[in-house]
Formats: C-alpha cells, sequence, structure tokens
C-alpha cells in the first residue's frame, strides 16, 4: 500500500476502533477522503484492507459498513482470541522474567485503580487491559501468534463489553489477572492456559448477555 493508504487505513481503523464509527453505520469514499486529506483511491485501498480483516463489510450494492457481528461472530471471534491467548499465556508462563511480572502487576494496579473510582474509569480500565493483555503476547516470544492475533477484530467488541460491566465484572477482571501472575510466578503452563481461557469466555458471556 502507498503512505497515502497506509494513513487512510490507520484513520479510519481509528475511528472503528473508537467507536466513532459505531457498528452498522455506512462509510463512503468522499466522506473518508476528507476525513483523511487524502484522494478517494488510497480510501479505496485502505477499505479494501479493512474489509479482508473484517472491520468493514460490502453489501451486494458495494456500499461499505463498518462490521456489526451476530451472536455466532462474536462467539467465533472470543473462541479464537480464547484459543490464541490461552497459548500465548501458556508460552508466557516459561518465558518471562522479573521485569515482564513487575510490568503486569503495574498494568493490573492500573486496572485496579480505575475500577475503585466512584464511577469506574471504564477508558482507563480498557488502555490498563490492552497493555496487560499485549504484554503477555510480547513475552511468549511468538510472532506468528502476535501477527495472528492482531487480525481479530476484538477490540471494539472489548470496549462494548466493558462499556457494560458493573463493578463486580470489573472485578472481577482484576482479579483474574491476579490469577494469571500467580501462574506465571508458578511457572505453571496449564494453570495460565486455564486461567486465560476462563477470562475470555467470561467475558464473551458478559459481552453476549447484553448484545440485544
Amino acid at each position: 500500500m502507498s503512505r497515502a493508504a497506509d494513513h487512510a487505513y490507520a484513520e479510519i481503523r481509528s475511528l472503528i476502533l473508537s467507536g466513532e464509527a459505531s457498528p452498522g453505520s455506512p462509510l463512503t469514499e468522499e466522506q473518508l477522503a476528507q476525513l483523511c486529506s487524502v484522494s478517494r483511491t488510497p480510501v479505496r485501498d485502505a477499505l479494501r484492507r479493512l474489509e479482508v480483516e473484517l472491520y468493514v463489510v460490502r453489501s451486494d450494492s458495494q456500499r461499505v459498513f463498518v462490521a456489526d457481528w451476530s451472536r455466532e461472530d462474536v462467539d467465533e471471534m472470543f473462541t479464537l482470541r480464547g484459543m490464541l491467548e490461552a497459548h500465548a499465556a501458556a508460552r508466557a508462563a516459561k518465558r518471562f522474567d522479573a521485569a515482564d511480572l513487575h510490568a503486569l502487576r503495574r498494568c493490573n494496579a492500573a486496572i485496579e485503580e480505575a475500577v475503585r473510582h466512584p464511577q469506574p474509569d471504564i477508558a482507563g480500565f480498557l488502555d490498563a487491559n490492552r497493555d496487560f493483555h499485549r504484554i503477555i503476547v510480547e513475552i511468549a516470544r511468538s510472532p506468528r501468534l502476535a501477527a495472528t492475533l492482531a487480525t481479530l477484530v476484538e477490540q471494539p467488541v472489548v470496549r462494548r463489553t466493558a462499556m457494560r460491566y458493573g463493578r463486580e465484572q470489573l472485578a472481577q477482571s482484576v482479579q483474574e489477572h491476579r490469577e494469571l501472575i500467580q501462574a506465571f510466578e508458578a511457572r505453571d503452563a496449564d494453570w495460565a492456559h486455564g486461567v486465560m481461557t476462563g477470562h475470555i469466555r467470561r467475558a464473551f458471556h458478559a459481552f453476549s448477555s447484553h448484545a440485544a
């Protein structure tokens, strides 16, 4: 892709991930070209890439929309994410060092602080939660795994899940992260794998129970 197309891709993807372009909303080349300060050709290239990555869908009439997902789509997304992140956790349990554990504890402390606010800080929760999961993938030291996870359209779903969490569910995420850290300290790959699997499945059920 050209530099202009890369720029358009990053801008449009950011709109989707932030929720500014909501699921099911239409996207037009003209509006996006104006927004990204590029011509329509790089926007067209960016949209093709986003379509392959499932951020957008194209109708029979070739109109482009921000992807919205059925329960089956979301179930598959969480299932794949659970399989991959559980594998990452199992690998990380054998590869971490003291600095990695410190980074994970720091992230989880930030999550806990976000939850403790009188009105939970969802943006802070999301930022620290994303960092926590990113660090685990980095500790796993598997470029293939990282690249595959990056293709999953999970962040808008994570955002919508967190927005529906009550304080008890947010606090449960903190506790599950603590247990993951305990599994890493024990260098127990099976334990880490099991905790991460349950962590992702609980997130799926929290999302699907409110999706309607």
